[in-house]
C-alpha cells in the first residue's frame, strides 16, 4: 500500500513539474506574439473566446491564462468587458488535457518523453525548444500513467469499489473536487484522475459528476489569490470568473440528474462520459454569459465600482488618410508621440515606486505597458515611412527625422524603466536594503529626471527655447549628482555601511535614470534646432 502511494504522489508531481514547466515555456516561446493576440481578442467578446482557448491550449493550463488575463486588465492593455470573453475561452480549452487522457495519450508518454530528450540535447534553437515543449508534455501525461497505475491495486479492494460505485452524497462529492482543485490549482488534475479510475470501472459517473463540477469552482482559487495583489479591474475579472463557475456549478446541480442521463446517452465509457461532462459544463456556461457580457460587465461594475483607464494598445492619432498633406501627418506623429511619452513617464513613475514599496502587480504592469511602447515606437516609425514617400520640404525633412528620433528616444526611456523594475525586483528578492543616504540621492535623482522627461514631453507639443535651456541645465545637475552619488556610494561601501548586495543594484539604478535623463537631453537639442511652427 504504501508503495502505491509513493507511486501516485510520484505521479501527481511529474503532472504538476509538467504543467508548470510546459506553460512557462509556452509563455516565453509566446511572448513577442501576445501583442496580436491583445489586438485580436478586443475586437469583439468571440474573439476573445478564441483567444483564451487557444492560449490555454498551449499554456495547457486555464489558470496561466487567467493569471495573465488579470495582469494586462490591471495594466490598462485590456478592458474589463474584453477580458470577459478570453476568460471563458479559457475554460473550454482546458478540457483538451482531459480529452487527451481519454485517447489514452498517456500509454505513448514515454515515446513524447524520449523524443523530447533526443531533440533537446541533439537540436539546435528552435529544434532544442521543441524538445523541450515535447519533454513536458510528455512529463505531464507519464505523471497520469503512474497515478493510474498506483490506482490499479484497488481493484481488489471491496470497501473502495463499494464506495466509489455507489451513488454518494453530491454535495461533499462537489466540495471534495473543490478543495482538492483549490490546493493543487489546476481542475485538470481531478478530473484526469477520474478518467482514469473511470477507464478501470473504479469510479461512477454519478459520483464523478459533481467533482467535476467542483473541480470547476476549485480552479477560481487562483484567480482570487492573484486578485489580492491587483487593482479594482483584476479582483472584478477574478469574481467575474468565479461567478461564471458558480452559475455553472449551480445550473448542473440542479438539473443533476438529468445531466447525468444525458452524459450516459452520449457515450458508454465511463471516461468519455466524465470528460463531455467537463466540456459540456465550461459550454453551458459560455451560452448563459456569452450574449449578455455587456449587462453582466456593467452589473460587475456596479458592485466594484472605481474607474480605470484602459491604454489603447494600437495609435490613435496616426490617420493613414493624412499621409497625401506631411504638415498634417506630422501633426498626427505628434500627438501619438505625446502619448508614447506620456506612458515613458508613467512607466518611470511606476518603476521608482518599487524601490519605496515592491508590489508585483506594479512589476508586471511595466512589462505590459512596454508591450504598448514598443507597438507605439513600430507604428509611428512605419507612418513616418508614409510620409517620407512625398515631396518633403527641408524642414519637413528635418522635422521627420527628429520625429523619428524621438520615437527611438521614448522607448529606449521604456526599456530603462523596465530595467528599474528588474533591478527593483532583485532588491527586494536578495532583501538588499539600501542606506537612508542612498536612498535620498536616489529620490531627488528620480525627482530631477521625472522633471526633465515631464519638460521632453513639453518640448514634444511645442517648442520653447527657454525649457529647452531648463532641460539642459537639469541634465547637467543630474550628472552632477550621479558623480557625487555614486562617489558617496563607494565610501559607504568601503566603511562597509550598506549591504554588499545592495551595491552594484544601486549603481545600476543610476546608470540607468542618467541614460534616461540623456534621452530628454537629445529630444531637447533636436527640438531646439527645428523650426518654430
Amino acid at each position: 500500500m504504501i508503495q502505491h502511494i509513493f507511486l501516485f504522489l510520484a505521479g501527481l508531481a511529474l503532472f504538476l513539474l509538467g504543467m508548470l514547466k510546459l506553460s512557462e515555456q509556452m509563455q516565453r516561446v509566446f511572448s513577442s506574439r501576445i501583442r496580436e493576440y491583445i489586438r485580436f481578442s478586443v475586437r469583439k467578446p468571440f474573439y476573445g473566446l478564441i483567444t483564451g482557448l487557444v492560449t490555454t491550449i498551449f499554456f495547457q493550463s486555464s489558470s496561466a491564462t487567467m493569471l495573465l488575463t488579470m495582469g494586462l486588465v490591471s495594466a490598462g492593455l485590456v478592458s474589463f468587458y474584453h477580458s470577459l470573453g478570453i476568460i471563458l475561452g479559457a475554460d473550454i480549452g482546458t478540457t483538451l488535457t482531459v480529452q487527451l487522457v481519454v485517447w489514452k495519450v498517456t500509454d505513448i508518454s514515454p515515446l513524447f518523453l524520449f523524443s523530447g530528450i533526443v531533440l533537446y540535447f541533439l537540436g539546435k534553437d528552435r529544434a532544442r525548444t521543441v524538445g523541450e515543449a515535447l519533454l513536458y508534455f510528455g512529463t505531464i501525461f507519464y505523471g497520469l500513467s503512474l497515478i493510474g497505475d498506483a490506482a490499479a491495486p484497488l481493484k481488489a479492494s471491496p470497501v473502495f469499489s463499494r464506495y466509489f460505485l455507489s451513488t454518494q452524497n453530491p454535495l461533499m462529492a462537489l466540495l471534495i473536487g473543490l478543495v482538492f482543485t483549490g490546493i493543487v490549482q489546476a481542475s485538470a488534475i481531478p478530473i484526469s484522475m477520474l478518467v482514469m479510475l473511470g477507464m478501470q470501472g473504479l469510479m461512477s459517473i454519478d459520483n464523478a459528476v459533481p467533482i467535476v463540477i467542483g473541480a470547476n469552482v476549485g480552479t477560481t482559487v487562483t484567480a482570487l489569490i492573484g486578485s489580492l495583489a491587483s487593482d479594482v479591474n483584476g479582483r472584478r475579472t477574478a469574481i467575474a470568473h468565479l461567478i461564471f463557475k458558480c452559475s455553472g456549478a449551480l445550473l448542473c446541480m440542479a438539473f443533476l440528474s438529468p445531466f447525468i442521463t444525458t452524459l450516459k446517452a452520449m457515450s458508454s465509457s465511463i471516461a468519455q462520459q466524465v470528460a463531455l461532462c467537463h466540456f459540456l459544463f465550461n459550454i453551458f456556461v459560455v451560452f448563459i454569459f456569452m450574449f449578455f457580457l455587456t449587462p453582466f460587465s456593467n452589473a460587475i461594475r456596479r458592485v466594484l465600482p472605481g474607474e480605470h483607464a484602459v491604454i489603447a494598445m494600437w495609435p490613435e492619432y496616426l490617420d493613414t488618410k493624412r499621409l497625401g498633406s506631411p504638415d498634417m501627418a506630422l501633426a498626427c506623429v505628434r500627438n501619438e508621440l505625446k502619448r508614447q511619452i506620456a506612458l515613458a513617464q508613467r512607466m518611470l513613475l511606476e518603476s521608482l515606486e518599487l524601490f519605496i514599496s515592491y508590489k508585483r502587480n506594479k512589476r508586471q504592469n511595466v512589462m505590459y505597458m512596454e508591450l504598448v511602447m514598443d507597438n507605439l515606437q513600430a507604428e509611428i516609425t512605419t507612418y513616418l515611412w508614409g510620409i517620407s514617400c512625398g515631396a518633403l520640404s527641408q524642414s519637413l525633412t528635418k522635422k521627420l527625422f527628429a520625429f523619428s528620433s524621438f520615437a527611438y528616444d521614448i522607448e529606449r526611456m521604456g526599456d530603462r524603466s523596465v530595467n528599474l523594475g528588474e533591478l527593483a525586483e532583485q532588491k527586494f528578492k536578495r532583501r538588499a536594503h539600501f542606506t537612508p543616504a542612498a536612498n535620498e540621492e536616489l529620490r531627488d535623482i528620480g525627482t530631477l529626471v521625472l522633471d526633465n522627461l515631464a519638460d521632453a514631453g513639453r518640448l514634444i507639443e511645442k517648442k520653447d527655447v527657454a525649457l529647452v535651456r531648463v532641460v539642459i541645465e537639469r541634465e547637467r545637475r543630474i550628472d552632477v549628482k550621479i558623480r557625487k552619488a555614486t562617489g558617496n556610494h563607494l565610501e559607504r561601501f568601503y566603511k562597509k555601511l550598506c549591504l554588499a548586495e545592495a551595491g552594484p543594484i544601486y549603481v545600476d539604478v543610476l546608470v540607468n535614470l542618467e541614460h534616461i535623463s540623456n534621452h530628454c537631453l537629445v529630444i531637447a537639442q533636436l527640438t531646439d534646432e527645428l523650426e518654430e511652427d
